[in-house]
């Protein structure tokens, strides 16, 4: 399944309130409709005053050119679509994004764990949107992250999902790729991966000392966003 993530920072002069019941309210309603969309899901942040982004909004899609069609390609922030949903959604955005600001990631999801059969609705999610070492490549960055990391992060404590999420176009997209745990317990995702704005958060103990030891090894930390949010379902036809 391909996907589509914008991490949404609010317009100037908006407060984080004002933003969220616009794009709940306003553009929800068009994007779930885009053409091409199985599943449209959007993330509020728990702590919106230390959260780095006001939310997420990940689209997903059987097929990659539908996804370009609707949402543009990677480095395209100015794509235009002609018609239909797509069109109506995108001239929306000016409504209450601040483009420039926005990161945006498309790219395949991997399932490595799932003890929920895929209903995320209401579930605790931390997302991080990893950045390779200066040293490493993308190609050895992935590697190591598939094969090492991986799979003690999908054994923490409290995890019920695993997800990562690798780019379809890796010289253009604005991360290594993302990673998305999700949790039914905020404070059982708190222990294991810290809070917002807790970069040097440091778990005592089982997986998530190890993943957290770990990670040293092949992120740039200082350079890789996180958000920890709620998820919730808007459309799901897969």
């Amino acid at each position: 399944m391909y996907k589509h993530v914008a991490l949404l920072v609010r317009q100037k002069g908006m407060t984080h309130d004002e933003f969220v019941d616009y794009w709940q309210t306003n553009h929800t309603p068009i994007a779930r409709e885009i053409e091409g969309v199985t599943r449209y899901q959007t993330v509020l942040p728990t702590d919106s005053e230390n959260a780095e982004f006001d939310g997420l909004a990940e689209l997903y899609f059987e097929d990659l050119d539908k996804l370009h069609d609707a949402l543009g390609s990677e480095g395209s922030r100015d794509y235009d679509p002609e018609k239909g949903k797509a069109k109506e959604a995108r001239e929306d955005v000016n409504n209450f994004l601040d483009i420039d600001r926005r990161p945006r990631f498309i790219g395949e999801e991997i399932v490595q764990k799932d003890e929920v059969d895929g209903k995320t609705d209401g579930l605790y999610k931390h997302s991080a949107f990893l950045v390779r070492q200066d040293d490493m490549t993308h190609e050895e960055f992935v590697e190591y992250w598939q094969e090492n990391h991986t799979p003690i992060a999908r054994e923490i404590d409290g995890v019920v999902r695993y997800a990562t999420v690798l780019p379809t176009d890796p010289e253009n997209a604005e991360f290594d790729g993302i990673a998305e745990l999700y949790f039914d317990d905020l404070d059982k995702l708190h222990d294991a991966l810290g809070s917002e704005g807790s970069r040097d958060y440091d778990p005592e103990k089982g997986k998530a000392k190890e993943a957290r030891e770990d990670v040293n090894n092949f992120l740039a930390i200082d350079e890789r966003p996180r958000f920890i949010g709620q998820e919730t379902v808007q459309k799901d036809e897969t």
